[in-house]
């Protein structure tokens, strides 16, 4: 699907050009395509994905980061064909000072479930209790049989599992929609590892539409000039990139304050007992926000005997060095999952210093019409992570595609409530 085609050998006059081959432009890209424009995607690095990238070693298959997904969001549901999902059956553990809260009524029931398990979640919510805290603030306190201060302390905690960012207002749009999805159908992982989402997408364009290791140098709303490949012709451009190159490319355009966020993976012998649930720390006793013993929703992503946990940690402490966090995670995991994680193997540690756009609770989503030819998408203008690339994506092309008098395509219809889940 990659074009290999040596430089200056482009089609003179594509309709658009998108820069930028993660999953905003890819799945802008999609949808233009459908509408039946000829698209060229101009990637700047050696590869497509951007963030959503799949690192395999040794058996193990490493995210570069570590968003889940919502098998309930729109975006899923504009994809050429269904992302196959691996459901994290387990829900979401709240592990706080006190007795852990088990959110979701998905508890997981594996064969390495501790016999005890009842008594140490001691407090199970229900998806209609769930589907009330993603209401609007005046709504969800007033919830019968919801207290205010339970729902409340779960909620900002959720959040920052959900959106990555700690600090993400309780009451903003992007968060009660997120809230409202995971309670529909839980969360769940790209099966065989995040790249499988760019790579789904790239699939459905035609041949030669994507090109990588070409980097763009100036946009209008007519042309790309790109540095050694000559200059791209079109009637509109997409740029689909992070928020500054977009901002180097368009001078003026606003960049938003970003959260840094570090990765952690490691390996640990045989199975752990909390199997695929994400444990959220509520209590901040050390470094870690949330996480997840991957292996135990997706199998492909360890080898056989051992498992993956994938752990992430977001603000000020992601920019310590990497041994030093290493150091003060161990404890805390130690914690989380009830078994000693001193010989846990640090398999890698990925930070990414501009990881998280802060959202900005009375802005919204931003447009994504700068100009008629001329759009912008990407989780800086909308939810941070996969769901705000394509949320995005879709606005970007359906603005471009009035511009031009088109009508968008029809998203593909929902799958059933089961469809998405890995299979076997």
């Amino acid at each position: 699907m990659l074009s290999s085609r040596p430089p200056h050998a482009h089609p003179a006059d594509s309709d658009v050009v998108v820069i930028g081959g993660g999953p905003a432009g890819l799945a802008a890209a999609h949808q233009l395509t459908q509408a039946g424009l000829a698209v060229t995607v101009l990637e700047a690095s050696g590869r497509i994905g951007g963030r959503m990238a799949t690192e395999h070693r040794d058996g193990f298959r490493l995210d570069r980061a570590s968003h889940l997904s919502l098998p309930d969001s729109p975006g899923l549901r504009r994809l050429p064909r269904p992302l196959p999902l691996c459901r994290l059956t387990g829900g979401v553990l709240l592990h706080g000072a006190g007795h852990p809260h088990r959110i979701g009524d998905v508890p997981w029931h594996g064969a390495d479930a501790p016999a005890a398990r009842s008594t140490a979640f001691d407090q199970v919510w229900p998806r209609p209790d769930l589907l009330r805290l993603g209401r609007p603030p005046q709504a969800r306190l007033g919830a019968r049989g919801l207290q205010a201060r339970v729902a409340e302390g779960a909620l900002r905690p959720l959040l920052a599992a959900l959106l990555h960012d700690p600090q993400h207002p309780a009451g903003g749009r992007n968060g009660e929609v997120a809230l409202r999805a995971f309670a529909r159908r839980g969360l769940g992982l790209p099966a065989g590892g995040a790249a499988a989402l760019p790579e789904l997408l790239a699939a459905a364009l035609p041949p030669g539409a994507v090109r990588t290791g070409v980097r763009a140098v100036s946009a209008s709303t007519t042309e790309v000039v790109t540095e050694g490949h000559g200059t791209f012709r079109c009637r509109a451009v997409v740029l689909a990139t992070g928020a500054a190159e977009a901002a180097r490319l368009l001078p003026g355009l606003r960049v938003p304050r970003f959260r840094a966020v570090t990765v952690l993976h490691h390996a640990a012998e045989g199975s752990l007992p909390t199997g695929p649930t994400l444990i959220v720390d509520t209590a901040a006793r050390g470094p870690v926000s949330h996480t997840l013993a991957v292996s135990a929703a997706d199998p492909l992503r360890a080898p056989a005997g051992r498992t993956l946990v994938t752990s992430v940690v977001v603000g000020p402490r992601a920019g310590e060095p990497a041994e030093l966090l290493d150091k003060a995670a161990r404890p805390q995991l130690a914690e989380m999952y009830g078994v000693p994680a001193e010989g846990w193997e640090l398999l890698a540690a990925r930070h990414d210093p501009e990881a998280v756009p802060v959202a900005v609770p009375q802005q919204g989503v931003r447009t994504a019409r700068l100009l008629h030819g001329l759009y912008v998408c990407g989780d800086h203008r909308d939810t941070p992570g996969p769901t705000g690339d394509l949320a995005s994506a879709h606005r970007a092309a359906q603005a471009l595609l009035a511009d031009l008098g088109l009508r968008a395509p029809r998203p593909r219809d929902p799958e059933p409530a089961g469809a998405a889940a890995h299979p076997g």
